[in-house]
């Protein structure tokens, strides 16, 4: 009871009126931040990790004079797909405006329109949500200085998904850039589970040659265990092909039985020649949408406004929707293809019930006989909670 209370009146009767009682883990990250330590949070989905993320930087605001924060930017939010920036932007507007806290809130991507890009330098919101590649253009931009001065915290979501790669060393030398601009901020790194996070908390603090330095670690407590099936189709399996024409029959009825499926392949390609052969079994004429990276930016907001309002049966997709996207939903993840990890596998399945309480529901279907053994093992190992490491 005594963390409860460390959160402001406003946030208590804001919990109590949704029915919610704070996590341990979110009451946890605002102790950190009290403290102004940076701190890794790995919950596994539906655990509250972006509520969690940003809750230390409301409560901050919130008991700030508005004079005081005048077009400054408190809080950056790191996100590695700009649908996910969208999702956390359009999520946080709800408890913003309940709690009538006084917060503007932008995204800026690839997306975003120059004029609102160039006014971003200029009059920056209380918390921008970006990518790795819009914040390399911010800190090389000749107001980075003026931009980032009162920066107070940088929240990194899916850190798990980008430390380990080529965008995640863009990101280093972008938080390296920041420690210069503005070097007392913190970081808050949000990971999924994943099988040795100590990577994940050096990469969250400048090293030096004095010893390792690594942020707090807070570790919340799994959820429900997936419910994961494999189509045993009765057509024939073939040795060779990515396609899975074979399963698309089961494909279409796993989506009837559904309210809202997420469909996973594993390129564009796939996921063009997968949309058309769903379309020539969709006799009931079931709203069923394409999204993938190569498609015009105004398409993919149409989909992902779509998909928001529960108005899809469902939608065809590669990785552009693999991380944190909270659409209550869907209820039924189908992944087309070996999942190329265990790890990958848990993220994917855990967008369908985006609660941390309730399993998620997920039918695999191999596109040939080698991944069938493959799709066998990536469900044993999630089952066990086996998850892969870095290669």
């Amino acid at each position: 009871m005594g963390q409860i209370l460390m959160l402001p009146p406003r946030f208590l009767d804001w919990f109590a009126a949704k029915g919610w009682t704070p996590r341990v883990h979110q009451l946890a990250l605002v102790e950190t931040a009290q403290r102004g330590e940076s701190v890794l949070l790995v919950a596994p989905t539906g655990g509250g990790k972006t509520l969690a993320g940003f809750l230390p930087s409301l409560i901050d605001l919130a008991e700030r004079p508005k004079r005081s924060r005048a077009s400054r930017l408190h809080t950056l939010y790191i996100s590695p797909l700009k649908a996910l920036a969208v999702d956390v932007a359009r999520n946080l507007e709800t408890p913003i405006a309940e709690m009538e806290l006084a917060v503007r809130v932008e995204t800026r991507t690839g997306d975003t329109p120059v004029a609102r890009r160039q006014r971003q330098r200029h009059a920056p919101p209380d918390f921008l949500l970006t990518t790795p590649e819009q914040l390399a253009l911010l800190i090389a931009h000749p107001r980075a200085p003026q931009l980032f001065e009162h920066l107070n915290t940088v929240v990194l979501d899916e850190l798990h998904a980008l430390y380990n790669s080529k965008r995640g060393d863009l990101l280093a030398l972008g938080l390296a850039r920041l420690s210069q601009l503005a070097p007392d901020h913190r970081r808050v790194g949000l990971s999924a589970t994943v099988a040795d996070p100590k990577p994940l908390q050096r990469f969250l603090l400048p090293q030096s040659r004095e010893g390792e330095a690594l942020a707090d670690l807070v570790v919340a407590k799994g959820g429900a265990k997936p419910k994961i099936a494999i189509s045993a189709s009765d057509s024939y399996v073939p040795w060779a092909g990515h396609l899975a024409r074979h399963a698309m029959l089961d494909v279409m009825t796993a989506i009837g039985e559904a309210r809202t499926a997420l469909i996973f392949v594993n390129t564009r390609s796939q996921a063009e020649r997968t949309f058309q052969e769903l379309w020539k079994l969709n006799d009931a004429n079931w709203p069923i949408a394409l999204h993938h990276g190569s498609l015009a930016p105004e398409q993919r907001r149409k989909v992902e406004a779509a998909m928001a309002k529960g108005a899809l049966r469902a939608v065809v997709c590669t990785s552009t929707l693999d991380l944190g996207i909270d659409w209550g939903a869907v209820d039924k993840v189908i992944c087309i293809g070996a999942p190329k990890g265990a790890a990958r596998l848990v993220q994917r399945i855990g967008r369908a019930n985006h609660r941390l309480d309730e399993p998620s529901a997920a039918l695999l279907v191999p596109a040939n006989r080698f991944e069938v053994l493959e799709c066998n093992a990536a469900r044993d190992a999630v089952l066990a909670g086996e998850l892969d490491g870095d290669r």
